[in-house]
Formats: structure tokens, C-alpha cells, sequence
């Protein structure tokens, strides 16, 4: 199983999106394992096109990969300061009044950020809590303060300019780089990019960002090969039966590699230079299942993301997002890179 990264393609990603908020300094989200690619890989490639600054969740991502990344490269860890955490070379999103003193005694002098909850209600302190530390907050100069879109990916949701009204009166007269898009919030203009703008799901090749390059491809080794006679079944359950004789090829992934089983008896298909082979019978946990009657000859390798199927139509197919269809690939994977 082989999971093919394209580098150059997550650059230009990253370039073109910076080019939508020329004003702003483009950071790079690299959590979850850079959406499931690689941020070991990732993120030295976007520190060599010029981005120094990096988002993850947990300081436990941001310490793997503060050796990958030269000391000038600003490591975010967006949980803020939990309790316990080993934050050396890393700087903390604080996300509450509790965090923000936690940090300030435990670490005086060490460079902090801030998230401001701007009506998402997930993360962030809220504005009567902003309210009654933020002189505090501001007498220690964070690096940058920030919120977080809801609703970005929808550009006329009402959410977005209510949001944007909360952060600009919260932030009034802080005289400190304020962020507050990702990589919906870029395409939504200048009125929401501020100093730092920070892409994500968008340098890997997916939605919102629709001009995006392409940047994985998904292949899938094949096993075994057989014909299945009229009336024979495939897979768990018998959910599919042949109507004729049909050559079904076995590969090997599931729903352990991420493959999500939502995805049976879909209409989803696995590709040979550019034929569709329909998934057939259910997904398993190490094997799919696809017709290659209509292959002259069947490849050692069948893909499921790839040019004819990009992996916003696979999670079309699964009924989720691309989101999760990348952040779910497993470590089984040989990821090679480009």
C-alpha cells in the first residue's frame, strides 16, 4: 500500500493561498501528522518556500517536530498550556484566563499567544473574561492573538461577519498581530486576513480551497484475482451478488488503513489508468473488493485517490469530508514523497 505526497504540489498550495492575503504573513497548519501526510516532511518543505510559522494541536506534535524545523520556525500549539505539558521551544495558544496565569507563572518571559472565543464556543476566552484580563494579557506582549472561524467554508452564512465584528471589537487598540482565518477565512477576502493568516486543509488539495493542486494519490496492491459466477456473492454479509460472470480483484486495505466503511456500496471505485472499477461487496478491515471485468489486464496496484477521484469525492462517496478521509490514513502506508 503506498501512499504517494506531493511536496511541490502542498508548496504551490501554500504559495497560492499566501497570494490571496498579500498583506498577512502566511503561516502552515501541520497538525495531525500534516493531515495525515507527513508533517516530518511536510513542514521542512514549507519552511524552504518560506513559511516560519506552524500550527499543531498538542505540544506532544509540536515537540516531534520541532527537530525537523530550523530555532527560527515558530511551532503553535493551539490546546494552549495543559497542564503537564513540556513546552520548550514551543509557543502556547492560550485559551483561557486559567491557562493564560498557568503560563505566566510557570514560564515568565517565554513567548505565549492568545485565542479569543469569538462566538464558536469551543475554544478561546470568551469577551467578559477578555474583558477583565486583557490589560494583564497585553502588559505581557503575546506573539499574536486569534480566533477561529465556524462557519468559513460557507461564505455567506451570516456567522462569518458576526464573528469578524466580535474579533475587531475585541482586539481594538491591541497594537499585537491578530489572526483570525484559515484556509476559508483566506478565500474570503481581505476584510478577514489581519497579520497572520493560517492554511490548512487547503495546502493538501482539498475543499474550500477548489484551485488547489492535487496532492495524493492512494494506491492499493492487488492480491488475489477470480471470476464469480451468476448468483455467487462477495464479501461480508453477501450485500453483493453477481447478475454475470465478473472478474472481481481483492485488495489489500480496509478500514484499518482508514478506509472508511461507509464506503460500501457507494458507487465509489478504484481506478486503473484512469478505468473505474466498482467497489463491490463491503469493506473490511484489510481487504476491498473491485469488478475489473472491463480491464484487459489488471494492474498490480488499483488507486482510490487519485486525478479521477480526488479525495473530496471519496468523502462524497463516505458521506464526511476530505478532512477526514486524509486525517484517517493509517501508518500501514509506505509514503513516499515528491
Amino acid at each position: 500500500m503506498t501512499l504517494h505526497i506531493d511536496l511541490q504540489a502542498i508548496v504551490a498550495n501554500w504559495t497560492a493561498l499566501a497570494a490571496r492575503a498579500p498583506g498577512a504573513r502566511a503561516a502552515a497548519v501541520v497538525k495531525a501528522d500534516a493531515y495525515g501526510l507527513g508533517a516530518a516532511k511536510v513542514a521542512p518543505a514549507l519552511y524552504q518556500a518560506g513559511a516560519r510559522d506552524f500550527f499543531v494541536a498538542l505540544a506532544s506534535e509540536g515537540r516531534a517536530l520541532r527537530p525537523h524545523l530550523p530555532d527560527d520556525a515558530r511551532i503553535n500549539i493551539l490546546s494552549g498550556h495543559m497542564e503537564g505539558a513540556d513546552l520548550a521551544g514551543l509557543v502556547p495558544v492560550l485559551n483561557s484566563p486559567e491557562q493564560f496565569f498557568r503560563d505566566r507563572a510557570m514560564r515568565p518571559g517565554k513567548p505565549f499567544a492568545v485565542q479569543l472565543d469569538t462566538g464558536m464556543n469551543r475554544l478561546g476566552i470568551e469577551p467578559g473574561e477578555w474583558s477583565a484580563i486583557r490589560a494583564e494579557v497585553l502588559a505581557a506582549k503575546p506573539d499574536f492573538i486569534m480566533s477561529h472561524l465556524a462557519c468559513a467554508d460557507e461564505p455567506d452564512h451570516p456567522a462569518n461577519a458576526a464573528q469578524l465584528s466580535a474579533f475587531r471589537a475585541m482586539t481594538e487598540d491591541c497594537n499585537v498581530p491578530r489572526s483570525l482565518s484559515a484556509t476559508g477565512g483566506i478565500l474570503l477576502g481581505p476584510d478577514y486576513h489581519f497579520d497572520l493568516v493560517r492554511p490548512g486543509i487547503g495546502l493538501y488539495g482539498a475543499l474550500p480551497f477548489a484551485d488547489g493542486q492535487p496532492v495524493a494519490r492512494l494506491s492499493l496492491p492487488v492480491i488475489q484475482t477470480r471470476t464469480v459466477q451468476p448468483g455467487e456473492f462477495v464479501g461480508y454479509s453477501a450485500t453483493w451478488t453477481a447478475d454475470a460472470p465478473r472478474r472481481i480483484a481483492t485488495v489489500a486495505a480496509g478500514y484499518a488503513d482508514g478506509i472508511l466503511r461507509s464506503i460500501s456500496s457507494s458507487g465509489i471505485s478504484l481506478y486503473a489508468a484512469g478505468t473505474a472499477c466498482p467497489v463491490v461487496g463491503r469493506v473490511s478491515m484489510d481487504l476491498i473488493t473491485a469488478d475489473v471485468t472491463g480491464l484487459a489486464d489488471v494492474p498490480a496496484e488499483l488507486d482510490l485517490i487519485c486525478p479521477e477521484q480526488p479525495v473530496d469525492r471519496v468523502a462524497e462517496f463516505a458521506g464526511t469530508i476530505g478532512y477526514e478521509i486524509l486525517t484517517s490514513l493509517g501508518h500501514r502506508y509506505d509514503r513516499t514523497y515528491r
